[in-house]
């Protein structure tokens, strides 16, 4: 069955930060049911050290499967995706607009206390022309 595995990644920069925690389950059955992969992600919870900050996070998910491709002769259903649990937030995300519903702390209104550093930003003259230097000459 598939697999995913959650990590949240520390500063290399500070050599006070020791934790790299993360975390690999095995489904017992393919699955894109939200609140399945959810349940999943907080195995990640327990190995989080308070204080600690995490500047990066991410999943790696493998033994991907096309849907509709799983065994007929599965006896477990999963009650969520019975529910349809999954097509019900992407049609209220399609209806209302993304973020207006989530699992958890996903569907809370209000933006995070932090911005991303912008000190560092890569020049986008590519994809927005509106930024491409100007050359004059005299």
């Amino acid at each position: 069955m598939g697999r995913r595995s959650w990590f949240a990644g520390i500063s290399h920069f500070n050599p006070n930060d020791k934790a790299f925690p993360s975390v690999t389950v095995r489904l017992p059955m393919p699955t894109a049911d939200p609140m399945l992969l959810t349940k999943a992600a907080h195995a990640l919870a327990p190995h989080i050290v308070d204080g600690v900050r995490y500047p990066r996070a991410g999943i790696m998910v493998t033994d991907l499967k096309p849907t509709g491709n799983q065994s007929p002769l599965s006896f477990s259903v999963n009650a969520h995706e019975e529910k349809h649990i999954g097509t019900l937030l992407e049609d209220v995300s399609k209806e209302y607009g993304r973020g207006a519903i989530g699992l958890g702390a996903a569907g809370v209104k209000g933006g995070p206390d932090w911005s991303m550093k912008r000190g560092m930003l890569s020049p986008r003259y590519t994809t927005h022309w509106d930024e491409l230097p100007i050359a004059k000459a005299s």
